[in-house]
């Protein structure tokens, strides 16, 4: 908490009473800050010190857990609740007078900027702290990539590439193409293009909360990004990926380098979504060792009679760690069908399938088991995230332009998502860990 050093004219449970500001002393209550303000005021040194950085620092903080799209209103509000005023530090005595100027904003943000070593650190050490407080945290982990638009203009390729306060030098164009089939088989796709960026967040699966994440441009490629940072927050928290068992990701992740360094290295399984990139044609494949035993690019495996021809889906045995293998068996003795070859097939009782037969479409978690889509499903609550990202934290109507900015906004945000989570635990209330409306206790 950036500590006020000034006598509260009222008691904290008064301002508890208040209902939504008991959100915001929750926040300072759990945000490990201490060491920005330290590095802010010694910037600051024997200057000028009008505004001090720590209400500032505070009222940014306000801004984010209320709502506010842009600093004006930010400023607003602070000059019509005098309780606001009063619990982010400013002069009371002064009345509307305490409130900064925008100009006084537009200076302190980038001093910010410079800040980022200690802006990380803070999301860090709210990771480490959530791996205490919760056991069972990080056991479970989803990746996605989100698209966030600018506020600012397309830049021309031939225009002047200084800055004028409407353009957006740093962002792209990108779009994304989502391709599915309706029920009566019939063909979808629908495609979305924006300028901007795109945040790339891995978060728990089971909390919804991030821990780890990156901005990039908007045409910043999932996978190489996704992999990355996955192996910057393994160097971080080594302890936390000790306890992952689960990487869920959907098709724009499916990719062998994931399979084999997640599992390799970390013994971490992937749940990832595959793209059919097989020749068009191409039904089935033959596993290495056997002449009647094929499968699909989405892990059915299948045997042939040999007499008949006829095609047969394979039960699935269980995943043999020690052997590195998906055990299949033969469907006439599993499920007591009728086989003309039974008893002189070479696939006898059962067939080993090594993972190295096809890294993509044998996975630890067979896609064909019943566990597999169960897994899968958690994936969904890396998009609500996503969700809150946009409708909570303002990232669907907002005034941001440039890499640096949209990189403290985001930051910023998931700072005080993990802060109010943890503050939510600590007043033992988890079922409220995600919420940013719901009143403290």
């Amino acid at each position: 908490m950036a500590i006020i050093s000034q006598h509260p004219l009222f008691r904290w449970q008064e301002i508890e009473e208040l209902g939504d500001l008991s959100r915001l002393h929750l926040l300072f209550e759990n945000i490990p800050d201490e060491a920005l303000m330290r590095e802010l005021e010694m910037r600051r040194g024997n200057g000028r010190n009008d505004y001090p950085v720590r209400p500032l620092w505070n009222m940014i903080l306000a801004g984010i857990v209320f709502q506010h799209a842009s600093v004006e209103a930010l400023r607003r509000e602070l000059q019509r609740n005098a309780q606001l005023r009063q619990v982010c530090g400013l002069n009371v005595l002064k009345g509307v007078a305490a409130v900064p100027p925008a100009s006084v904003f537009s200076r302190f943000f980038p001093l910010l900027f410079s800040c980022e070593k200690h802006i990380d650190q803070m999301f860090e050490d709210l990771v480490n702290e959530l791996k205490v407080l919760l056991p069972d945290f990080g056991k479970t982990l989803a990746i996605d990539g989100k698209a966030i638009q600018s506020h600012g203009n397309t830049r021309k390729e031939d225009a002047d590439m200084s800055p004028d306060g409407r353009r957006d030098i740093d962002a792209n164009w990108s779009k994304k193409v989502t391709k599915g089939k309706n029920k009566d088989g019939s063909a979808w796709s629908k495609t979305k293009s924006w300028f901007g960026y795109k945040m790339h967040l891995i978060a728990d699966a089971t909390y919804e909360l991030p821990i780890a994440y990156k901005v990039t441009k908007a045409s910043e490629s999932e996978q190489p990004v996704g992999l990355k940072l996955f192996k910057n927050f393994a160097k971080k928290h080594p302890d936390l990926v000790d306890r992952t068992e689960y990487f869920l990701g959907d098709k724009g992740y499916d990719g062998t380098k994931y399979h084999v360094h997640l599992w390799d290295k970390h013994r971490i399984k992937c749940i990832i979504d595959i793209r059919n990139q097989w020749k068009d044609g191409e039904a089935d494949r033959i596993v290495s060792g056997y002449q009647n035993v094929t499968y699909d690019y989405e892990g059915n495996v299948y045997c042939y009679c040999m007499k008949s021809g006829k095609r047969q889906e394979m039960a699935f045995g269980g995943f043999e760690k020690d052997r590195e293998s998906l055990k299949y068996r033969c469907p006439a003795k599993h499920y007591g069908m009728k086989c003309s070859s039974l008893g002189k097939c070479k696939v006898g009782h059962s067939v080993r399938i090594k993972l190295s037969e096809d890294r993509r479409v044998f996975t630890p978690v067979a896609r064909n088991s019943y566990r597999w889509p169960t897994i899968y499903k958690q994936r969904t609550t890396i998009e609500r995230i996503n969700g809150r990202m946009d409708t909570s934290f303002g990232f669907e109507n907002h005034y941001i332009r440039g890499q640096k900015k949209m990189q403290l906004r985001v930051g910023l945000s998931l700072i005080v998502m993990l802060a109010m989570a943890a503050g939510r635990v600590k007043q033992n209330q988890p079922k409220l860990m995600r919420s940013l409306i719901r009143p403290a206790a």
